[in-house]
């Protein structure tokens, strides 16, 4: 396994996608003496005693009580257990360590007044496994991801579950196991700890490096598509793309033209085929796919800034003694970058469906009836585009912005939220059905091609047909094919697919 060190405030996307695949993480020593001067700053502020939001005050609302000093650090325990709130299914755990993992990243730049033993035991939990159980329902997307960030808090205080080695157990019976004794929060420490929008942020980057996997993979499927349909390799000419200018574009139209190139069935009709021009689904993807390129790679570059910024409140300026109230919490730019991913999910799902559908058509296609040699007798690819549609379907509905809505909360003392926890959470949804559809797209391309033999692809996609062929044989009678779908769409989800085929410079959004 790979280990990445957390650079606070320059944390490379590269790098959070490797802790989201499962990397370590180490945290770099240079942060401490900021994470120090940070607390410092607290405990002046303490001793002044003049009142200052979260750390001698209420919460929320309750911003105007002033809390005496005896009773600050039980303030800071009430704050995690109040706050510990949420509903529904648990997080997914590569999630949560990516979770965790920001949030030590944005603790660590010493603007946030926490201690460096409270930042050092996020990340011994993340080192040794023990990975906070958080219900993923009940965030708003301000004032931060309360009520999932609360979770993960308590059970630094042996409050909730912790998920060791894949079983779920009392966190202090947990922490007891490890040899950790539960902590005591010191002032702030609580409200830093919930503050924050690395729950929307960690869902957001998942999904952005799912989104990226499953870009790449249907730029193949799209190409095997197009020699399945006897499509035409001039819609990827560059002087096209290149008279278009979007980035996008150009990228995705060099890896289709790549990918095609050498191929035996394309220089069977290139000359005197009747056809003049390929249905949109065919001729389009470097409009399609790239302007869904770009759009992912706008939200990449939100979320780059995102992961490592500094977004609880107060925030502690040590050098002057300031805590400064703002608002760094509200996550309107995470919300937006979701929304960004749910539109390209949206699109990429849709053009394929749309390439599914026409290898099934013989009107189309000029393929056997739903890609069966017995059609009537065999039903053979008809209900898979069914399926692909339906998924199509989902998304559509669950593309709608969710950045545009909002619900007035803590008696309208936080009267405009983000919704970004939702926004961000539901693409996991579209990302399964993403790659569902794109499964399917590959089992029928394969099996379209496989009706132009002894004519053959390019070297790179019969390798990619061979890949396919491996995991699942042609359909020659209908047959049981539940197992087929979950084999191919196993290697899509896994980035087996894109993958396959290195020769091929397949664009990247997050480098």
């Amino acid at each position: 396994m790979t280990e990445v060190q957390l650079r606070p405030g320059d944390t490379a996307l590269t790098e959070w996608r490797a802790v989201y695949r499962g990397a370590g993480v180490t945290l770099d020593p240079a942060c401490r003496a900021a994470v120090e001067r940070s607390a410092d700053t607290v405990d002046r502020i303490v001793a002044r005693g003049a009142p200052v939001y979260g750390i001698n005050t209420g919460f929320g609302k309750l911003a105007t009580v002033r809390i005496e000093a005896a009773d600050l650090v039980q303030l800071q325990r009430n704050i995690v257990l109040s706050h510990s709130v949420g509903v529904g299914d648990p997080m997914p755990t590569t999630i949560v360590r990516l979770m965790l993992a920001l949030k030590i990243a944005s603790l660590a730049q010493g603007y946030s007044g926490v201690r460096l033993t409270t930042i050092e035991r996020l990340a011994e939990m993340l080192r040794r496994g023990l990975i906070p159980v958080v219900p993923a329902q009940g965030s708003v997307g301000a004032s931060g991801d309360l009520a999932p960030l609360a979770h993960l808090a308590g059970t630094m205080l042996g409050v909730g579950e912790i998920e060791v080695d894949a079983k779920r157990v009392p966190a202090t019976e947990a922490l007891e196991a490890a040899g950790l004794a539960p902590l005591t929060l010191g002032p702030k420490e609580g409200l830093a700890l919930l503050n924050g929008t690395q729950f929307s942020t960690a869902y957001a980057l998942a999904s952005l490096f799912d989104a990226e996997n499953l870009l790449r993979a249907a730029l193949i499927t799209g190409a095997l598509a197009t020699e399945a349909a006897k499509g035409s390799d001039a819609p990827f000419d560059p002087r096209i793309s290149e008279l278009r200018r979007h980035r996008g574009q150009i990228d995705c139209a060099a890896a289709i033209q790549r990918l095609m190139a050498g191929s035996m069935i394309r220089a069977s009709h290139r000359d005197n085929d009747e056809r003049v021009q390929d249905p949109y689904c065919l001729r389009c993807q470097p409009q399609v796919m790239g302007a869904a390129l770009d759009l992912l790679r706008q939200a990449a570059a939100t979320l780059g800034q995102e992961s490592n910024a500094v977004t609880d409140n107060p925030l502690i300026f040590a050098a002057t003694a300031e805590a400064l109230s703002g608002g760094n919490f509200h996550a309107e730019p995470v919300a937006f970058a979701a929304d960004m991913i749910a539109l390209a999910l949206c699109e990429i799902g849709s053009l394929a469906e749309r390439r599914i559908a026409l290898l099934v058509d013989p009107a189309l296609s000029g393929l056997p009836a739903f890609l069966t040699r017995k059609p009537g007798l065999n039903s053979g690819f008809m209900m898979l585009q069914v399926t692909a549609a339906a998924l199509v379907s989902e998304n559509k509905q669950r593309a709608y912005p969710a950045s545009v809505d909002s619900i007035p909360t803590s008696a309208n003392q936080e009267d405009h939220v983000s919704m970004a926890a939702h926004g961000a959470r539901r693409l996991q949804g579209m990302v399964a059905n993403v790659a569902g559809i794109v499964a399917i797209e590959w089992l029928a391309a394969t099996q379209g091609c496989d009706f132009h033999a002894p004519l053959s692809s390019s070297a790179t996609l019969e390798r990619v047909r061979r890949l396919l062929r491996s995991h699942v044989p042609p359909l020659e009678e209908d047959r049981y094919l539940y197992p087929d779908i979950c084999a191919a769409t196993d290697l899509v989800t896994r980035g087996v697919l894109a993958e396959s085929v290195p020769e091929v410079a397949l664009p990247w959004v997050c480098g």
